[in-house]
């Protein structure tokens, strides 16, 4: 083998190298690519959650709109109103005030 051979088969190898290290670290390299399908599978779990959720809510409104026990049940627990035909208790030392009356 002669010395341009050799000069040759040195320049191949750098080129490669150089390749090499452009395709695993560079602008769209190997590491961008993992990094960005790490990225996708974590926005695939938002998404699903938020899927979750929007179906839950769509359910709340729909029992809201539809379901006079629910409705009943929230202004209950969430509001603190009381029914026309409900009986209201009141301990010594409890704050003094009309009620809220509800269905």
């Amino acid at each position: 083998m002669n010395s341009g051979q050799k000069w040759l088969i040195a320049l191949a190898a750098v080129v490669l190298l150089n390749l090499t290290l452009v395709i695993v670290f560079g602008d769209n390299g190997l590491v961008e690519l993992f990094r960005l399908r790490d990225r996708e599978h974590d926005l695939a779990g938002q998404n699903q959650t938020l899927t979750r959720e929007n179906v839950s809510l769509y359910r709340t409104i729909d029992r809201l709109k539809n379901d006079p026990v629910y409705i009943e049940s929230v202004a209950r627990n969430e509001l603190g109103m009381v029914g026309k035909h409900d009986v209201i208790i009141m301990h010594a030392g409890e704050k003094r005030g009309a009620p809220k009356h509800g269905q």
